[in-house]
């Protein structure tokens, strides 16, 4: 039997290797046992269940629906592709006791997955989904055949999406974003966001341009995930047929990326960076601001200047989303492109950031060039890189041990002023600039994040993070 490990968010396999419907039956059961003998006070026996448009997803969700309602739960269950935070948002409307998306993400065509959702709408935290991984194997597989599930009702049909389109059209000053006329991009990768701004945007003096829309397992040979790399061909055509803003979602539509209109990518930072800026300034809000441990430190002078509480989390949004089911967050993000929203689900949310970032280009009546521009004018040039080297995961724990206590005094002319260690090891130096080494929590891969004044200097840290792997 393979074995199952859930990761940064939820399980993820090769499908037809260790993703197969025996498999998936295992983690089905497994969940259902969880959530039957941790019941949830003011929850109902109901489950959320969607799937993307990767190769057997529809089935895949079918199969967890049967054995959901096989163990006696009413299943939700999406009638047509459907973005993650579309049934994050649902699990939280409809009181249900949690959420299964199948989706593997941005990874590549040859993944799918498995993500849990928990009651509040958001990332099931590590407890849980340790505590499923417990249960697998250990009571037989239970199912209620599809049609006799939908005849009983334990199986219904339903499109959740309006319901969180009119949730996320109240974040915002839709009216102001509606007058606006600003011309809007979205590269959907091929994933399940393709359409949603067509719909959000109907009938608003908004122009939406769809870019490689179309339902394809293959994802036009690109990984459905949203950096520089795989936006080449939407690039070049931003390049002939400018915009105001191209918003890229990834494959399940969680994470955002970006262009500038004409082609020109922008990085997570920049848009974290414009969006808590917008925040605090255009809209006067503030709160306690939580972000992962790798996001710019552009955010940590935002938030000295204006003398608002950072909270710095591990990698992985479900660290953010129980920051923010505590209360009192103005926004949570991580580098990867997850941002979550107060008022809403703690749940990453590719759309609803691609509406706010209308409010902000409807606010201010700039370009997205002069607003970039203002920032590095106000805070300095930050220049992110990272790399992923192949590391052998039983020497994982000697490297961060010996990070941790033998680590660089300094990093290029900087003095090395602290050292955090409890998600990978982080080494931030007097003026800001940062290098972080951490592993992945799955394969035999090392992340090198690192963060400068310029490119050069990004690319030097990164050079002294693969020294110091090569010392253990």
């Amino acid at each position: 039997m393979a074995s199952i490990k859930f990761g940064t968010d939820g399980w993820r396999a090769v499908i037809a290797e260790d993703f197969t419907f025996a498999n998936v039956d295992r983690v089905a059961q497994a969940t259902a046992d969880y959530w039957k003998t941790h019941p949830v006070p003011g929850t109902t026996p109901r489950v959320v269940v969607g799937y993307d448009r990767r190769f057997l997803s529809e089935q895949f969700a079918a199969r967890v629906a049967e054995i959901l309602a096989g163990n006696g739960f009413t299943v939700t269950l999406t009638h047509t592709p459907t973005p993650t935070p579309s049934v994050s948002f649902a699990v939280k409307q409809q009181k249900a006791i949690g959420g299964v998306m199948l989706t593997a993400s941005h990874n590549p065509p040859a993944f799918n997955g498995f993500k849990l959702k928990a009651w509040y709408g958001g990332s099931a935290e590590p407890a849980m989904c340790q505590a499923v991984e417990a249960l697998l194997d250990q009571s037989p597989v239970q199912a209620l055949p599809f049609a006799e599930a939908k005849r009983q009702r334990k199986i219904v049909l339903k499109d959740i999406r309006p319901a969180h389109y009119t949730a996320i059209k109240r974040l915002v000053d839709f009216d102001l974003v509606a007058q606006s006329g600003l011309r809007f991009a979205h590269e959907a990768l091929y994933g399940v966001g393709a359409g949603c701004f067509d719909d959000l945007l109907a009938g608003t003096s908004c122009r939406v341009t769809t870019l490689n829309g179309e339902h394809n397992p293959g994802f036009g040979g690109i990984n459905p995930e949203p950096i520089a790399r795989n936006y080449v061909r939407s690039a070049a055509y931003l390049a002939q047929h400018p915009h105001d803003l191209c918003l890229v979602t990834d494959g399940d539509a969680d994470r955002v990326g970006g262009m500038d209109g004409r082609g020109n990518a922008l990085s997570t930072h920049q848009i974290i960076c414009l969006l808590l800026n917008h925040y605090i300034l255009n809209r006067k809000q503030g709160g306690r601001v939580v972000k992962a441990l790798t996001t710019t430190s552009m955010v940590d002078k935002i938030c000295a200047r204006h003398g608002l509480e950072l909270v710095e989390t591990g990698v992985g949004f479900k660290y953010i989303a129980a920051e923010m089911i505590r209360g009192g967050v103005l926004l949570g993000f991580e580098e990867s492109g997850g941002i979550g929203f107060p008022g809403h689900i703690p749940e990453r949310d590719g759309i609803a950031a691609g509406l706010v970032l209308l409010e902000l280009l409807a606010t201010e009546k700039k370009p997205l060039t002069k607003l970039l521009a203002g920032l590095e004018k106000e805070y300095g040039p930050h220049r992110y890189a990272r790399i992923d080297t192949h590391f052998p995961l039983e020497k994982r724990a000697a490297l961060m041990a010996f990070c941790k206590d033998h680590g660089p005094i300094r990093l290029l002319q900087s003095p090395v002023r602290d050292v955090k260690s409890f998600d990978g090891v982080k080494f931030v130096a007097e003026d800001g600039t940062w290098l972080m080494l951490r592993g992945s929590g799955t394969e035999p891969i090392l992340r090198i994040y690192a963060e400068a004044r310029s490119d050069a200097d990004a690319q030097a840290l990164l050079q002294i993070g693969v020294k110091l792997t090569k010392k253990v």
